[in-house]
């Protein structure tokens, strides 16, 4: 069931005094650069360095308290994971998480860090999907969608809400795009609130799934090559997200590796950011000139860092 603004609302008042509002600033070099107003809204300074938190706690402080005895099971190549741990701790879960075995280093440790349980497998998000949700068919455990969910994306839509109270009526939001969670929930939260804003997508020509979805009018799996931003590198958009990235979103673009790895020095060097690869490529898509929706303020989801 697709989530609608009512639900976006709800999860913002359970968020509340639980995730922080992230930072909106402006960059004065990309505004001069890009002749445009260039805000960064830095999801990235999230507790778990990503806007996942948001989702994860919005889906898991809603279970049942015996469905929280059961535990729950997520995949994911890294953020998801950290949300799903960081939320199972502070909610007293048990968590099992499934990841890919090439995972960053980094991302493993800290979910370890919030006591949840680790199991690597496979090699891209979609194996470890596949293990993760044979696992709860044998031991009865939760499953958490990374993307798939709708409070999950009821959850991410609350960056929309916050997005809302500043945006102007002639600005688009640039969104990084994997399943599809993210921008779905900021797209029916701005699209209700502020209906002339425009909504970018951005994925890495390495996984164009959801671009080459939107061509061919349903959704399609494509081949996962290798990336740096392996935090969209999802084969395949998800079944409710999909539909609202059609009604929703006004443009979706694809940006190079080359172009990724400029921007991730870029916001490094000019605006003292760290970002992920999936985090900068909103600042790829306008470096590179790929985007062609025109606007006098653009607002770059860093999604994570």
């Amino acid at each position: 069931m697709r989530p609608d603004f009512k639900d976006i609302e709800k999860a913002g008042e359970r968020l509340k005094g639980v995730i922080q509002r992230s930072p909106l600033i402006r960059s004065g070099y990309f505004s001069r650069m890009l002749g445009a107003e260039i805000f960064l809204k830095l999801e990235n300074l999230q507790e778990t360095g990503a806007f996942k938190v948001r989702g994860a706690y919005n889906r898991l402080s809603q279970l049942h308290p015996e469905q929280r005895q059961q535990g729950v099971v997520a995949a994911s190549a890294g953020n998801h994971a950290q949300g799903i741990a960081w939320a199972s701790a502070r909610l007293g879960i048990a968590s099992t998480l499934v990841m890919p075995e090439d995972v960053s280093i980094r991302k493993l440790l800290s979910v370890k860090e919030y006591g949840a349980e680790v199991i690597l497998s496979g090699a891209h998000y979609n194996d470890a999907c596949t293990h993760a949700e044979a696992l709860c068919r044998d031991n009865g455990s939760i499953f958490v969608p990374a993307f798939d969910d709708p409070d999950i994306i009821a959850g991410q839509g609350t960056i929309g809400l916050e997005l809302a109270e500043n945006i102007r009526s002639d600005a688009a939001v640039v969104v990084p795009v994997g399943g599809g969670g993210l921008i779905s929930g900021i797209a029916i939260a701005l699209k209700t609130l502020c209906p002339q804003v425009r909504i970018i997508g951005v994925q890495t020509k390495s996984c164009p799934s959801t671009a080459m979805s939107l061509e061919r009018n349903s959704p399609v799996t494509v081949t996962v090559l290798p990336t740096l931003a392996d935090g969209i590198a999802v084969n395949r958009p998800g079944e409710i997200t999909f539909p609202v990235i059609q009604k929703y979103v006004d443009e979706m673009v694809l940006v190079e590796e080359e172009g990724i790895a400029g921007a991730i020095l870029n916001l490094m060097d000019k605006a003292n950011v760290i970002a992920e690869g999936a985090g900068a490529t909103p600042l790829a898509a306008l470096l590179d000139g790929q985007v062609s929706t025109k606007a006098h303020q653009y607002i770059l989801i860093i999604s994570g860092g």
